[in-house]
């Protein structure tokens, strides 16, 4: 074979792999696009599912707490610390707070948050649906008359999506106390012109930015994760496989969009006048 037609067969796999693996891609979002639209509007139906939606909110949002808070405590810690450093070379200490506060309220609080449920919860969720799946609990579900779209995902789905921005206000907040905490007691900044500054730098606005991000966060392991266990197969294998698959994609889709909604909304804000 001619060094030419090698080169051609080699371009003709990678761009015939690249193509198959975009429409892979289109496919399965739509997929879950379908499997989320038909999940969330049986969640309005009778019987009602109010009890499992709290059982989820629970497990996601209350078990959750402890390390939420360790995590954004460190983190404001560690942030504020090298923005210190960083400020005090240039003599503008003054600015860690409203800085660090910016940050966490924006992007650092609902994307930290979301990856760390995603990673907790959400493989718990792809796991527990994937060994159901595998040993037939689901289609004995089918078989009594239980919808289990209705009675497996929505509730998850909407638990996560009402759980994640009450996590990441508490995420912001613990973690500016972690910042305050460095900044006023150990490092001796000024207490009122730290304060002041984040008063006069950081509005509503940007809390809420954060919060609607998380809670779009919180759709997207939650979809991800369930549809990834619902149609697990190929046994224990294929549940490790599933977890494993949707904790991954979740995560990678979490910090990709964030870019994404940042953007949107930036755009939103020039819009309406507000940037």
């Amino acid at each position: 074979m001619s060094l030419v037609q090698r080169t051609a067969d080699f371009i003709d796999d990678v761009f015939g792999g690249m193509i198959g693996r975009v429409k892979f891609f289109i496919s399965e979002t739509g997929q879950m696009a379908l499997f989320f639209s038909s999940s969330m509007r049986l969640l309005f139906t009778q019987p009602s599912r109010f009890s499992e939606v709290i059982k989820h909110m629970e497990f996601i949002g209350v078990q959750s707490l402890g390390i939420i808070s360790l995590t954004s405590l460190f983190t404001g810690l560690a942030l504020s610390f090298q923005v210190y450093l960083g400020f005090k070379i240039v003599n503008a200490v003054n600015l860690v707070g409203p800085t660090v506060a910016l940050g966490i309220t924006r992007e650092l609080g609902p994307v930290l948050t979301g990856l760390i449920v995603a990673a907790r919860a959400g493989g718990a969720m792809a796991a527990r649906l994937g060994t159901m799946r595998v040993n037939e609990q689901i289609d004995a579900l089918d078989v009594m008359g239980v919808n289990t779209r209705q009675y497996l995902i929505a509730p998850r789905i909407l638990a996560a999506i009402l759980c994640m921005p009450m996590l990441t206000a508490l995420f912001d907040f613990v973690a500016m106390v972690g910042c305050w905490f460095l900044c006023v007691k150990l490092v001796e900044l000024d207490q009122a012109v730290f304060l002041q500054r984040i008063n006069e730098t950081v509005e509503i606005r940007h809390v809420i930015e954060g919060l609607i991000k998380s809670a779009v966060f919180g759709v997207v392991f939650s979809l991800v994760c369930t549809f990834r266990g619902f149609f697990t197969k190929g046994g224990a294998k294929g549940v490790g496989e599933a977890t494993n698959r949707g904790v991954v994609v979740s995560m990678v889709l979490i910090i990709v969009l964030d870019y994404f909604l940042t953007n949107i909304i930036r755009i939103y804000y020039v819009a309406t006048g507000r940037a």
